[in-house]
């Protein structure tokens, strides 16, 4: 008995979802602020770097840490000296870089925790 009331429940869930339709992004949230202060090129495109910084910088992270590789173009160093504030040097705060679209995803931001996130740190071992 209990067993059929779920499935029901469930089959009535998912008729209502589909009369409702989706529910998206566009739909009252609002969009980040993206001020890119240092205008240029990346070195990927837009869409790549939404989906995949991450990736990069735990690549060039590893690389780092294992081998001893410093001063890459994925670098943590070398996003904040582009996207950082001009007003602030920082890529923190509200509206700016870094922080305004991970609280739009609702990603905790946990490079800071132990990374500087202004321009201007060189970190020691690092490239002029």
């Amino acid at each position: 008995m209990r067993r059929a009331a779920t499935l029901l429940a469930l089959g009535v869930l998912s008729w209502l979802t589909l009369l409702v339709g989706p529910v998206g992004a566009a739909d009252g949230v609002p969009k980040p602020t993206i001020r890119i202060a240092n205008e240029g090129a990346c070195i990927a495109p837009a869409e790549e770097m939404r989906r995949n910084h991450m990736d990069m910088l735990k690549h060039q992270r590893d690389r780092t840490l294992r081998q001893g590789i410093r001063g890459e173009k994925a670098s943590l160093n070398e996003c904040i000296e582009c996207h950082a504030s001009k007003s602030t040097g920082s890529v923190l705060g509200k509206d700016h870089f870094c922080a305004s679209c991970h609280a739009y995803a609702a990603v905790k931001l946990d490079c800071w925790d132990c990374h500087q996130p202004k321009t201007g740190f060189k970190a020691t071992g690092a490239k002029p």
